[in-house]
């Protein structure tokens, strides 16, 4: 599939690659951390103001998972209570945190005018497959146990993440429907990585290459799977569940230059033939990473909005 950049993401791509960025897969996990975090305060558009911030401490078998709560200034309320997205940031399951993803949870509080609990779930290559699965899994059971201590609504509460976050989305989606709930609203699936095979077409394709590359895929995949037998395990690809029928409804986005594109639009697909409501959004100039680029990307301001739009309709 032909591939032509968006200007303005031709134009930070350009000033990616004369900046000298350095390839994750030449650095250990914490110096891609570091780089990572600090790449925030070129991307990020500004924060935009809310009724309140918190901290928390989810309960987990290991400890706790900390996580951070967004209440917009005025969020939809019955009966006193508010709707919710739990999110899960992406990186990989290797970079990324609380920080690298504050400014989109405030932007989607706002859009969506609702609540928003940002997962800082473990990452790996110290805690490997499944140890971010159960905490994506244990953060949203325990919010929707909660919801009323946190002024949400259980019956309104929606799960979203990009990327790494878009997997875990996809995951928590399933669990719950094969588990014991809790009951989901929607899902956000923002450019998912579904299914570690990695043989769709768009793996291959030298124009999805940009600033996430093959290589560094790879280099995410090893640091985070156990081994082969992993990459079948639904948990880790959940385009190899047996089944999508009975999932909550779905926004999938995709995005031309990037690796994950056609394994986001198949699962998009594999949803909408198991009966399941999608709403699919494609970005054919932008690539990997856009969505939290507000602050040098027009579109992915526009995005966020047509995703705080989406569940806003949700109810």
């Amino acid at each position: 599939m032909p591939v032509v950049l968006d200007p303005d993401a031709a134009a930070v791509y350009k000033a990616f690659q004369e900046a000298g960025r350095p390839a994750y897969e030449t650095l250990t996990a914490p110096e891609a951390r570091a780089y990572y975090s600090q790449s925030r305060f070129a991307t990020n558009p500004e924060p935009p103001e809310l009724a309140r911030v918190t901290q928390l401490a989810i309960p987990a078998p290991h400890g706790v998972i900390p996580a951070r709560l967004y209440v917009p200034k005025e969020p939809r309320r019955h009966d006193g209570l508010s709707p919710a997205l739990v999110f899960f940031h992406g990186g990989g399951w290797v970079i990324g945190d609380l920080d690298s993803h504050d400014v989109v949870c405030r932007q989607l509080a706002v859009e969506g005018a609702l609540i928003v609990i940002s997962v800082d779930y473990r990452l790996a290559p110290e805690h490997k497959f499944p140890a971010a699965v159960e905490d994506a899994i244990a953060a949203t059971k325990w919010v929707a146990a909660t919801a009323h201590e946190l002024g949400i609504d259980a019956a309104r509460l929606s799960i979203g993440g990009d990327s790494a976050g878009g997997n875990l989305t996809a995951v928590v989606a399933l669990a719950a429907r094969d588990g014991n709930g809790p009951a989901l609203a929607g899902q956000v699936l923002i450019y998912p990585a579904t299914d570690f095979a990695m043989t769709h077409g768009s793996h291959t394709e030298p124009e999805t290459s940009v600033l996430l590359t093959h290589s560094v895929i790879r280099w995410f995949r090893d640091h985070y799977l156990n081994g082969a037998a992993d990459i079948h395990d639904w948990r880790a690809s959940p385009a190899r569940a047996a089944s999508l029928i009975g999932l909550p409804p779905a926004y999938v986005l995709t995005a031309g230059a990037d690796p994950l594109r056609d394994e986001g639009n198949e699962y998009a697909e594999r949803l909408k033939h198991a009966g399941v409501p999608v709403t699919t959004k494609h970005y054919p100039g932008q690539f990997h990473g856009f969505f939290t680029m507000g602050k040098l990307l027009r579109e992915a301001n526009v995005a966020v909005r047509e995703i705080g739009a989406w569940l806003k309709a949700l109810g």
